[in-house]
């Protein structure tokens, strides 16, 4: 119990983390604005979207998804 009290109050100080959707507008956002095109441009995402969004977003998530949206280039 306590715990999951002390959680609750760093919780409240952290950043909001975005949703799936948000994330997803995001790194597309970087994406273009990189020109990256295909795979191998996944180093300029990642490059900008950790600096853009790594208070607010994990790596796994950002890199999951930066990838996900190269690969249908």
């Amino acid at each position: 119990a306590q715990e999951e009290l002390e959680i609750g109050y760093y919780e409240e100080y952290l950043p909001q983390q975005l949703n799936e959707e948000e994330l997803q507008n995001a790194i597309e956002a970087i994406v273009a604005e990189v020109g990256a095109v295909s795979m191998r441009d996944l180093g300029k995402v990642m490059g900008v979207a950790t600096k853009k969004l790594g208070n607010v977003a994990d790596g796994k998530r950002i890199s999951q998804t930066a990838k996900r949206i190269l690969s249908k280039s």
